[in-house]
């Protein structure tokens, strides 16, 4: 007899493929508006982050420059603003937090070159694709003088 009630009562705790049914489609339709919303707003949110850590090393860059008379020179430049170079003298570094040198919110290096082609020096983010040279590419100088 105590089974037959103990039964009774799980039946009655449960919930019934039409209700689970339910709760999914509504929680499917909420899904198909909020994640499109929030997707826009990370990638927004990563194009920020690395203007924002371009316009730190240019900082860092110029700070540099000032001490020492030259911007670091080659690809590995950045590495200059963390550790003195053997061969630079005024160096009052380092020139960035303790975090130093990271890369773009994308997981790719920031590419540095020094002489540029578009200024003393190149500074970019290869952006979300991960090619240099494409139209979402992050960069030190401004791309509308194209």
């Amino acid at each position: 007899m105590k089974t037959s009630i103990a039964l009774t009562k799980l039946k009655k705790r449960g919930f019934t493929l039409i209700e689970l049914m339910l709760v999914l489609v509504i929680l499917s339709i909420l899904a198909a508006i909020v994640v499109p919303k929030f997707t826009g707003r990370r990638e927004q949110a990563q194009l920020s982050a690395a203007q924002t850590q371009i316009s730190a090393f240019k900082t860092a860059l110029n700070m540099f420059e000032t001490d020492t008379g030259s911007f670091p020179r080659g690809r590995g430049g950045l590495q200059d603003l963390m550790v003195q170079p053997r061969d630079v003298q005024g160096w009052h570094g380092p020139y960035l937090e303790d975090r130093g040198i990271q890369n773009d919110p994308w997981n790719h290096p920031y590419i540095y070159e020094c002489p540029g082609k578009h200024g003393p020096y190149d500074l970019y983010s290869m952006g979300p694709d991960g090619r240099a040279g494409t139209e979402d590419d992050i960069t030190s100088w401004d791309n509308s003088k194209k």
